[in-house]
């Protein structure tokens, strides 16, 4: 996982708690968009998506060996 991707999903997972906690996203919604915030914040951690190996994804810089 790249750096941008870290620092975007950091970002999303801020805005989503932020808009949790001020009540404006709330009930189920709230609390999945929470979870997924979790998600987030873990995956940008430990610099692993599970969803992109089966696709082959990847959002880091390659670096030439030649």
């Amino acid at each position: 996982m790249g750096s941008a991707d870290k620092v975007i999903r950091l970002l999303i997972a801020a805005v989503i708690a932020v808009l949790y906690f001020t009540n404006v996203v709330t009930g189920t919604l709230g609390i999945v968009l929470l979870v997924l915030a979790g998600v987030f914040v873990l995956t940008s951690l430990v610099s692993f998506c599970p969803l992109y190996a089966p696709f082959g994804l990847s959002t880091c810089k390659v670096k030439d060996k030649s």
